[in-house]
């Protein structure tokens, strides 16, 4: 424990450090056209026009816009505020390390931890965040790619126009996900395995398994796997290393399926990009940037829960290649086979949003019959923000003192641990989801719209347990019980990665 205790320490010293540095320096913000746009716009560069006086003359079909409009200036505001706060500091630095030592006692060997890789990864979280908050290249950097990320989603729109006509118009939430979102997500895969074709994806996923390989001296299966969950799923990454899978040690792959649990697909963040930035160009542009860098900053926080949960005690290789397996027969097959993949993902994702909500709502229906019995409505009315006794609330409040450790304002620490829980239990759509509530319901503060983007970052919940078994397991079937014997400890591990990622921003937002 003196390792972590140290470890913290001079972390919390070089975060201050650089605190003091932003503090003098005043804002450090980047020449682009987001902040062209809101300059552009008297609405969202007049601070003190209030959502709900905005919200009062115009009709409901515009609210949302107009939510988002005013959002997306909040939230820029907050990020060039500049400065760190010495208590922001010292609440994240307890969190951290809280879900540290969490990691340290589920551990499977103490004693072969490396806290060497512990503290590269930790340091690499570190300076993506700094870069992403404060540093205008990188700044500038995350923003053009989240402007292809834009521009794909444009594009899926007009392909969804021509299908349905006005039925994409409509402004309910319900409409958006199933007419625009569903629809990019099928664009998207088609574009991602044309790019898999053409050797694009791997040319940049080889760039990133290199520089993990020598920032965090990890095996050259684990970096490859892990640098193609930042773009692919969990069950297609693995696909890069197949010819390893089998021989993998036990930390290798943890390391696999853990880096699975923590990223999100391409696919699913340029839907998230739509779900969390409505029709605002600008909020789509925030939140691509902020899901990117959370998607980025996973990969590390992996390696960190990774590393001190199952530590690596075998030598491991560091060479590996990229499974070159053709998935088309040509460029336009390629395109054709990732239609049909997008298809199945998408349905799947629909089917499986209306049965969890489903199923929410009958355990609210009961929950809220206990509360009307007991009078527990009343007291959740008059006590909290929530409308009467029901799951979220019981999430809400129980991961609430986390929520606060992380680092979270006061007043939104019980949705956050409601998102948190819905991720969890349910799975990470059915949170953004309500995220994008929360946000058009005006709930949240922007510092929390910030640290709930990165805190339901990946697929760690129970469900993708035995997709990552079923998935993984076929591809190296002598595998298939050390699949189920760390499956749950994945999980852990995925939450923990996003845990971070969140404390992190949350102490270097201002």
């Amino acid at each position: 424990m003196k390792k972590v205790l140290g470890l913290l320490l001079l972390f919390s010293l070089f975060i201050i450090g650089t605190g003091m540095v932003v503090g003098t320096k005043g804002s450090l913000k980047s020449d682009n056209f987001v902040e062209d746009a809101l300059l552009g716009n008297p609405l969202l560069t007049d601070s003190s026009v209030e959502v709900s006086e905005v919200v009062e003359e115009v009709p409901e079909v515009q609210q949302e816009a107009l939510f988002r409009g005013a959002m997306a200036n909040m939230l820029m505001s907050l990020e060039s505020s500049g400065g760190i706060k010495f208590m922001n500091i010292l609440r994240g630095m307890l969190g951290l390390a809280v879900l540290l030592f969490l990691c340290y006692l589920m551990s499977t060997n103490r004693k072969a931890i490396r806290w060497g890789i512990v503290a590269r990864g930790l340091l690499l979280q570190v300076l993506l965040a700094l870069g992403v908050l404060y540093v205008p290249f990188i700044q500038s950097f995350f923003e053009i790619v989240g402007r292809l990320f834009v521009y794909v989603l444009q594009a899926a729109e007009s392909g969804a126009i021509f299908l349905l006509g006005d039925l994409i118009n409509n402004d309910s939430l319900g409409y958006i996900f199933a007419f625009k979102i569903l629809p990019t997500v099928v664009f998207f895969s088609a574009i991602s395995s044309l790019l898999f074709y053409w050797g694009v994806i791997q040319l940049v996923v080889r760039g990133l398994a290199w520089v993990m390989i020598r920032a965090m001296r990890l095996s050259g299966t684990e970096s490859l796997s892990l640098a193609g969950n930042i773009f692919l799923g969990q069950t297609e990454s693995p696909l890069l290393v197949k010819a390893y899978l089998d021989k993998l040690t036990h930390s290798e792959l943890f390391l696999v399926m853990v880096g699975g649990m923590a990223t999100m697909a391409g696919g699913v963040l340029a839907a998230y990009i739509g779900f969390l930035g409505g029709n605002d160009p600008v909020a789509q542009m925030i939140f691509a940037k902020h899901l990117l860098a959370a998607s980025v900053m996973a990969a590390p926080g992996a390696v960190v829960a990774a590393k001190i949960l199952v530590p690596q005690t075998e030598s491991i290789d560091q060479d590996a290649t990229i499974n070159t397996e053709k998935i088309g027969a040509n460029a336009l097959d390629a395109f054709s086979n990732g239609t049909t993949d997008g298809m199945k993902l998408a349905v799947n994702i629909a089917a499986m949003l209306l049965t969890y909500i489903a199923a929410i709502a009958l355990v609210n229906i009961v929950l809220g019959k206990i509360g009307a019995w007991t009078h527990l409505n009343d007291w959740v009315v008059a006590n909290t923000g929530y409308k009467a006794f029901s799951l979220q609330f019981i999430l809400g409040y129980a991961l609430s003192p986390l929520m606060w450790l992380l680092g979270v304002p006061s007043s939104d620490i019980a949705y956050l641990g409601q998102l948190l829980g819905e991720k969890t239990i349910l799975n990470e759509f059915v949170g953004y989801g309500s995220l994008s509530a929360m946000i058009n319901q005006g709930l949240l503060q922007p510092k929390s719209i910030i640290m709930a983007t990165y805190l339901l970052c990946g697929f760690a919940n129970f469900s993708s347990v035995g997709i990552q078994i079923g998935g993984i397991g076929a591809l190296a079937p002598n595998q298939k019980v050390n699949l189920s014997k760390f499956g749950m400890r994945a999980l852990f591990a995925g939450a923990i990665s996003a845990l971070i990622s969140a404390t992190l921003i949350g102490m270097l937002l201002g």
